[in-house]
């Protein structure tokens, strides 16, 4: 499970670094604005390899899509919006990519990376001495020294029903998670699908299909902090540098009363 996430990198800078058309800035002229706490359906910045024309080379764009995949049998509401009947899309199993009639389609040529500076992930604690429920406890995995770490994704451009071709789509994604490994195991069973650099453009090859083998890949988790955060970051409210702050571990004691 991936549902929070931090990401500082102004998206020119991304396109920049990787060498990519930088279509976000343009899009939006807050998307180089921080966030320390990415919540689903917030609008993040995302990496598509497309065509210009149908027999060139396929060129990396950095994309602003919405956090929450949006099938293409969603209804449109009333104001025209996808309806928000369903749970939201915000990760999809690598083992059923394939076969979900929800990702399938976009698993053969609509694939993503998320950047990010690192992802929240919360460890369930034992329950108290009284019985009651303990607060899980949350912790920040990041490679730190300002690194971007790149998730594998599927995006989808969603438009209702009977609106014209020429209607801009609403862009979505889902990051996509696998067995968490190692230390991570140890806070949650799942962690997203980390690509390392030399597999970017096998993942996004518009024009071939899924490489089974990159859902099982594992990239070098070696680099990676995993560090005990405050419990300030379970609010969407606060949304600041110290939410990335390491905090004294608590461990898994018992609540005394």
């Amino acid at each position: 499970m991936c549902g929070r996430f931090a990401v500082t990198t102004d998206p020119k800078l991304l396109a920049e670094k990787i060498q990519a058309i930088d279509e976000a800035t343009s899009a939006d002229k807050d998307a180089a604005a921080p966030n320390y706490n990415v919540a689903p359906t917030a609008t993040i910045a995302t990496v598509v390899s497309r065509h210009f024309e149908p027999d060139d080379d396929p060129t990396r764009r950095v994309r602003l899509m919405r956090w929450g995949f949006i099938p293409p049998w969603a209804k449109a509401g009333a104001d025209g919006a996808p309806e928000g009947k369903g749970p939201l899309m915000i990760n999809a199993r690598a083992d059923k990519v394939g076969s979900s009639p929800a990702f399938r389609s976009s698993a053969k040529g609509k694939r993503c990376l998320v950047p990010m500076d690192g992802w929240y992930e919360w460890r369930p604690n034992p329950d108290t001495s009284s019985g009651k429920k303990a607060r899980k406890t949350p912790f920040f995995m990041t490679p730190g020294d300002e690194q971007l770490i790149c998730m594998a994704g599927l995006w989808s451009a969603w438009r209702p029903k009977d609106a014209p071709k020429t209607d801009t789509p609403l862009l979505s994604c889902t990051i996509i998670t696998t067995d968490a490994v190692g230390p991570l195991a140890e806070i949650h069973d799942r962690m997203p699908l980390m690509l390392d650099e030399r597999d970017w453009d096998r993942w996004l090859d518009p024009d071939s299909p899924l490489d089974p083998d990159l859902l099982t890949v594992r990239a070098d988790l070696s680099h990676l902090e995993i560090r005990e955060v405050s419990t300030l970051v379970n609010s969407v409210r606060n949304n600041g540098p110290e939410l990335l702050e390491p905090v004294e571990p608590q461990g898994r004691q018992e609540t005394l009363i």
